[in-house]
């Protein structure tokens, strides 16, 4: 079945803009609350949950804004990505998460992200 595009939105407030990038842009920050370990070489990023591990290709990154990812193993190409944006006339910052999952995952999928972020959140003194 094809996996469709989610996005997931998460404001961060009483955070530094850099705190939160290096938090979802580097392997220290990734490890605090993304995976267990985060080991890259060159553009390929482990990420190790226990005894699993699955390996992403960052296949485009705009520093200060976002970084994307794509499973090697993952036939269909989707990919995942970290979005920060500011906004003026609202006080924090947003995470936009950009995912695919199918119809049937698409729930698990979502509270998958809400607890990941919610390990963000814990791990940035929020």
């Amino acid at each position: 079945m094809k996996k469709e595009k989610i996005q997931l939105e998460y404001v961060f407030s009483n955070i530094s803009f850099n705190v939160l990038w290096n938090s979802i842009s580097t392997p220290n920050g990734l490890s605090d609350w993304f995976a267990d370990k985060v080991q890259v070489q060159g553009r390929l990023y482990n990420f190790s949950w226990g005894e699993h591990s699955q390996q992403a290709e960052m296949i485009q990154l705009h520093n200060g804004s976002f970084i994307r990812f794509r499973w090697v193993d993952d036939e269909e190409h989707n990919y995942f990505e970290f979005k920060l944006i500011v906004d003026e006339l609202v006080p924090g910052i947003a995470l936009i998460i950009t995912d695919y999952a199918t119809p049937e995952e698409k729930m698990d999928t979502t509270l998958l992200w809400n607890k990941q972020v919610s390990y963000l959140k814990q791990s940035s003194g929020i």
